[in-house]
């Protein structure tokens, strides 16, 4: 009789995949109160007071079921007045806007609805690390266009037409940037825009940190002409409203494709959470100041830290919006991998190495400064000190 293993039966796709690289650090350093960690991009900041004391009170009114699939109608209009009054991107509420479980849902149905084997996906890196394996679950093939930090890790569309083949379907855009930090400005994207009507490509733009954008204002992709037609934007309410434990992420795009999407959420999650839904809208109508606050406290964090690590020695392109910092650890001698474990094992301080968000990403390490300004001091001391005492 052969011998049965489980392994076997798992699909080899899924085999093939491997686990988070940020979540392999954050697990090493989870439960150790003596570890700061500047792995997690998550904030720091607890979601405010109204927007929660308004689901207690939904709660109380018993506010437990399903919504539908798209989710509440009420929060779509929010959000298509947000986005309009916000990023200049006009959206109708009933067909062009489906509220998901966090933007990674909404990633996962948009790569599932525009995807088949053989599809190549155009990703520029370093990139949020989801990307490919959502992809290659679908059949399709990531090929990843690299970024530079002498260009503040802009992508070209030099870059992107030499990438280009016959397969090209798709583009995903992340800006501002995770892990970078990098933005895109209204004359950035512009050869883009051609370069994408030119060669019949949709693109998702992943606009996660849009409001967290401190030089000039957020350039949506949508809004550039031609472009909400061919566009998919994905956004959601963890980030600039301190709301990851909530769920809540939305996408916005052409009727059709917001329709192949929430066919695919029907099957699968149904709906995001009703409380989630809730205090999203809460946050969209009386959570502005909030946010705009806790963008404020981000601005200046960005400042003390990037010079901080220039200071102790490790040279940082400066990253205009999200929440991190992207220093060069080249000089060391060590790679990335080896950097962030003699930082964590030895100064105490959980980063992420840089090889884990794509081609370009070796030689540098992910810092978010998403944390209070006395954490971020500690770290940088302890940073320091372990350079100093290795002679870096």
């Amino acid at each position: 009789m052969k011998t049965w293993s489980m392994s076997e039966q798992i699909s080899p796709i899924v085999q093939q995949i491997p686990p988070s690289g940020i979540r392999k650090f954050f697990s090493l350093a989870e439960g150790n109160k003596d570890i700061i960690s500047l792995g997690v991009g998550e904030p720091d900041f607890v979601t405010p007071e109204h927007v929660r004391a308004a689901c207690v009170r939904a709660l109380e009114l018993g506010k437990t079921s399903y919504t539908p699939n798209a989710g509440l109608l009420e929060l779509r209009e929010e959000i298509g007045i947000y986005l309009h009054n916000s990023f200049q991107v006009q959206y109708e509420p009933e067909n062009e806007i489906i509220v998901t479980v966090g933007g990674s849902e909404a990633i996962d149905l948009a790569l599932r609805a525009l995807i088949g084997p053989g599809d190549e996906i155009l990703v520029p890196v370093p990139s949020y690390i989801a990307y490919s394996p959502i992809a290659q679950l679908n059949g399709g093939k990531v090929i990843e266009v690299e970024t530079f930090a002498k260009d503040q890790f802009k992508v070209t569309a030099e870059a992107l037409r030499a990438a280009l083949t016959p397969r090209s379907k798709v583009l995903i855009i992340n800006y501002p940037n995770n892990p970078t930090g990098g933005i895109m400005k209204h004359e950035d994207w512009l050869p883009i825009a051609k370069l994408v009507e030119e060669n019949n490509l949709i693109v998702i733009s992943d606009e996660i940190y849009a409001e967290l954008t401190y030089d000039g204002k957020h350039v949506s992709f949508a809004s550039l002409p031609g472009m909400k037609e061919r566009t998919l934007l994905i956004s959601g309410f963890s980030k600039a409203f301190a709301m990851t434990g909530w769920r809540i992420g939305y996408a916005c795009g052409h009727q059709e494709l917001i329709a192949a999407m929430l066919k695919i959420h029907q099957y699968t999650v149904m709906c995001a959470p009703i409380i989630g839904q809730i205090a999203a809208i809460e946050s969209l109508r009386n959570g502005l100041e909030e946010k705009d606050m806790m963008i404020d406290a981000y601005a200046q964090r960005r400042r003390m830290f990037v010079k901080g690590l220039r200071d102790i020695g490790l040279p940082c392109h400066e990253p205009r919006g999200a929440f991190y910092a992207f220093p060069s650890i080249a000089h060391t001698g060590l790679d990335s991998d080896a950097f962030a474990q003699k930082l964590l094992f030895e100064a105490g301080v959980a980063t992420v190495p840089g090889h884990v968000f794509g081609l370009g990403g070796e030689g540098f390490l992910r810092c978010s400064y998403a944390s209070s300004v006395a954490r971020l001091t500690e770290a940088l001391d302890r940073m320091d000190r372990c350079l100093r005492a290795a002679g870096m």
